[in-house]
């Protein structure tokens, strides 16, 4: 689920902000900055246990996800650390959206290479409160430490669901139609775009829409609304985090079945699709490029004209890109109605 797209060393960058170089022992990390946040959850017993205590409402399940950050890979060492928090929470979130759960709590452990500074500690818990407010979960426990290399953040985040009803990855059926939710390569071009000037001004993207950009790439936002539609509709789902073509490869190969996706119908806003043109091969650049978290799903054709009602009553905009058919995984389509081939799908750490 990465979210950079370009080597690490490219981040080589001091990893704190030393606006105040005040530094904090762990307990007080713990105690002054990280209890607030389980505030309202008995189970956390306000981060004074070694383990948190939970029980799930009847008739419902825990789904449960883990996906850590690391700087240099999925963010930039210089990030506001607001923004590396709520980055941190919310890939973890996405996956939970895609699979029709509820956020209900969440575990963060956090090795830091040096002491973090009052500053920096104060910018990323205000992050994780805002994040935590947005997406309906508390912080229950963790760890704390301190090791050598970039920072590195492990979120694990526990929802609900009701029981048996959680979305699988891999259950498309052929004649499914393949949907995806808001659009896909807006935080492909904002990472472009950060702190590149040049970069803006060859695209000539103005800087309100430059902010747009990155923000999509700095702050993602997890389609929860969508998860009673999913609950309802979806035979497969998953978040798209790796690339929207190697994210519909993966999903389709799970349930055992192939399918065409049109990149021509794949939606983009309306700076993406300025920028795209007719150069096929920007647009290959934002269905492989990754960091979108949006939705994509499978739906049966008795469900569909549902799903899109449904979706739409949530105001999550949903697009139908495909059909499931025979053979392996995903094959692509481009806008001229010939096969498109990609170099490559999208990212992958090895």
């Amino acid at each position: 689920m990465p979210v950079s797209r370009e080597p690490a060393s490219r981040y080589s960058v001091p990893i704190m902000p030393q606006t105040d170089t005040t530094e904090i022992g762990e307990d007080a990390l713990i105690a002054e900055f990280l209890a607030p946040l389980a505030a309202g959850v008995p189970g956390a017993f306000g981060l004074r246990d070694d383990c948190a205590s939970l029980t799930p409402a009847p008739g419902m399940d825990l789904v449960v996800k883990t996906d850590p950050v690391r700087a240099g890979v999925h963010f930039f060492a210089d990030d506001d650390p607001a923004d590396i928090a709520w980055k941190a929470l919310a890939v973890n979130v996405s996956d939970l959206a895609a699979k029709g759960a509820t956020p209900l709590v969440y575990l963060l452990a956090i090795s830091f290479p040096a002491a973090p500074t009052r500053a920096w500690l104060t910018k990323f818990c205000d992050g994780l409160g805002e994040a935590q407010a947005a997406f309906g979960c508390r912080l229950t426990g963790g760890d704390t430490d301190r090791a050598p290399g970039p920072l590195s953040i492990a979120v694990t985040v526990i929802g609900t669901v009701p029981t048996g009803c959680m979305v699988p990855r891999g259950g498309a059926k052929i004649g499914d139609g393949i949907y995806v939710s808001g659009s896909i390569g807006g935080a492909a071009l904002g990472l472009a775009l950060r702190g590149d000037s040049k970069t803006a001004a060859g695209w000539r993207v103005s800087p309100v829409e430059r902010q747009a950009l990155v923000d999509r790439y700095l702050r993602p936002q997890p389609r929860l609304a969508l998860a009673t539609a999913l609950r309802a509709h979806a035979s497969a789902a998953m978040d798209v985090s790796d690339g929207l073509a190697k994210d519909a490869d993966r999903m389709l190969r799970a349930g055992g079945v192939g399918g065409d996706v049109d990149v021509g119908r794949v939606p983009l806003s309306a700076v993406a699709r300025r920028l795209c043109g007719g150069d096929h091969d920007l647009l290959a650049r934002l269905v492989t490029g990754g960091d979108d978290y949006e939705v994509l799903c499978t739906i049966a054709p008795t469900a569909e004209t549902a799903f899109v009602r449904d979706a739409q009553r949530a105001a999550i905009p949903v697009t139908r890109i495909g059909t499931v058919g025979t053979g392996s995984g995903a094959r692509f389509v481009g806008p001229d109605g010939a096969p498109m081939a990609l170099e490559r799908l999208g990212w992958t750490h090895f």
